[in-house]
C-alpha cells in the first residue's frame, strides 16, 4: 500500500486515521554523543533524528535566540529601529561586561550603543552585556523583558521552555528542550529573513576588539549559515545550527557535550548524516484532499482537508517503510465551516515517535444543513456517539 493511498482511506465520519504503511523505520542509522539532540526539516517540521529532545535542559547562551526573536519582532512591527540607542547600565556592565568572565561586547559603562550593534554582538559575540542592554532598553528592566520572552514562547507553542533572563546565564528555573529550540530557530528563519544573514557574519568589532563568530560550523563547508552556540560549566557545550546543504534546509540542536571540539564534530556529523541520508516524498500536492472529517448538522456530511500548500515527508533513502499516520481533531465539527479554516492536524509517526505535525484546513465552505440533516446527525449522536 502506498503512503498516499493509506493516508487517504478515511472513515466517512472522520475517525482518527491509523493506517500502517509498512514496517516502521527504526532510528538505528545514527547515534550522537550529545546528551540532547534533534535534527529537523525546516519546511515540514519532520524530525529526522532525536535524542532526549523533550527533556528539560539548561539552554546556556542558546537562550539568546529568544532575546533576538523578541527584538526582531519589535523591529518588524516598527516599534523599534536599528538606529535606536540603548544605555549600557551598571547591571549590563557588571553582569555581562569585561569583568564578568563571560562572553562580552566590551561595551563601556554608561555608553550608548545602537540596537543594530547590540544585535550583532549578541549573535556574533554572544555578548551578555549587549543582551542585557537590549532587554533593559525594550522592557525597562530585564525582569520585565523576560515576561515578554515567555509570552512569545507561549505564542509560538514552546510549551516546555521557561526563560529567566536574557543571556542564558545559569538559573535553576530556566529550562528549555531541544525540540523547542529547533522550532524557535525555524520561527526566526521564516519570520525574519531580512535579518537572518546576521547569523553568518564572520566577525564583529567593538571598542577596538575584534571577535569572530562563535559558530565555527560556518567555516566547515557544509552549508551552515546560523544560528547560536552556548556553554556553561553546568550545561556543557551546545549549538543550534541550520544548513541548506543538499538543496533543503535542516535545523539541528545538540547540547550537553564536553568540549568545543566535540560540539563541532558531533554537530558536523549529524548535519552531514541528515543531508545525505533522507529523501523527500511528495505526498500531497497543493490543494489535494488528505482526508475527510464529519460536520455535525452540516449541509453535507463531511468536509475535505488540505494542507497549506504541498505536504512532503522525508524518509530514509531506499526505504519507503515509514509511517503510522493519524488525522487528529477535536469533534464534533459544527457548521458553519469556512473554506481555509483550521480543523485538524496530520500526525505522522516513525517508530512510535511523532516526527511531523501538519495543520489541515477545510477545503470548502460548509453551511448549516436543513432540519432533516440536523435531525439525522442528532440521531447518530444519540445512538452511536460522535466519532472523533
Amino acid at each position: 500500500m502506498s503512503i498516499k493511498s493509506a493516508l487517504a482511506r478515511i472513515c466517512s465520519f472522520g475517525v482518527i486515521l491509523a493506517w500502517l504503511v509498512g514496517p516502521a523505520f527504526a532510528q538505528v542509522e545514527f547515534e550522537s554523543r550529545a546528551k540532547f539532540a534533534i535534527l529537523m526539516d525546516y519546511a515540514s517540521g519532520t524530525v529526522l533524528y532525536q535524542k532526549q529532545a523533550d527533556e528539560p535542559m539548561e539552554p546556556a547562551s542558546m537562550a539568546k535566540l529568544m532575546t533576538i526573536a523578541v527584538v526582531f519582532q519589535r523591529l518588524k512591527s516598527g516599534r523599534l529601529e536599528l538606529s535606536d540607542e540603548f544605555f549600557i547600565s551598571e547591571k549590563a556592565w557588571r553582569e555581562g561586561g569585561a569583568g564578568s568572565g563571560g562572553s562580552t561586547m566590551f561595551a563601556e559603562l554608561n555608553s550608548k550603543v545602537s540596537v543594530e550593534n547590540l544585535i550583532k554582538s549578541v549573535i556574533i559575540q554572544s555578548g551578555n552585556d549587549a543582551s542585557i542592554a537590549l532587554a533593559e532598553g525594550i522592557g525597562g528592566t530585564e525582569e520585565s523583558f523576560v515576561r515578554v520572552m515567555n509570552e512569545l514562547a507561549t505564542d509560538l507553542g514552546l510549551d516546555d521552555s521557561n526563560f529567566e533572563n536574557s543571556t542564558g546565564l545559569p538559573d535553576e528555573d530556566m529550562l528549555v528542550t531541544a525540540r523547542d529550540l529547533a522550532n524557535l530557530a525555524r520561527h526566526i528563519i521564516k519570520t525574519y529573513p531580512e535579518y537572518y544573514d546576521l547569523f553568518s557574519q564572520p566577525n564583529f568589532e567593538w571598542n577596538g576588539i575584534n571577535q569572530g563568530n562563535r559558530n565555527t560550523l560556518l567555516d566547515d563547508g557544509i552549508g551552515v549559515d546560523g544560528l547560536k552556540t552556548g556553554h556553561t560549566e553546568s550545561a556543557g557545550y551546545g549549538i543550534v545550527a541550520s544548513t541548506t546543504e543538499g538543496g533543503r534546509r535542516l535545523v539541528a540542536v545538540l547540547h550537553g557535550m564536553e568540549s568545543k571540539s566535540e560540539r563541532r564534530e558531533e554537530a558536523r556529523k549529524l548535519i552531514t548524516w541528515g543531508t545525505r541520508t533522507f529523501e523527500k516524498l511528495e505526498t500531497f500536492k497543493d490543494g489535494e484532499i488528505v482526508g475527510e472529517i464529519g460536520v455535525y448538522g452540516g449541509e453535507v456530511p463531511n468536509v475535505g482537508l488540505i494542507g497549506d500548500g504541498p505536504i512532503d515527508l522525508y524518509v530514509p533513502k531506499g526505504s519507503r517503510r515509514c509511517l503510522n499516520a493519524r488525522i487528529v481533531y477535536q469533534g464534533p465539527i459544527m457548521p458553519p465551516v469556512d473554506r481555509g479554516q483550521y480543523l485538524a492536524d496530520l500526525h505522522v509517526y516513525c517508530d512510535e515517535n511523532l516526527i511531523q505535525k501538519t495543520p489541515l484546513y477545510a477545503a470548502r465552505t460548509v453551511e448549516q444543513g436543513d432540519i432533516v440533516r440536523q435531525a439525522t446527525d442528532a440521531l447518530k449522536e444519540l445512538t452511536l456517539g460522535w466519532l472523533n
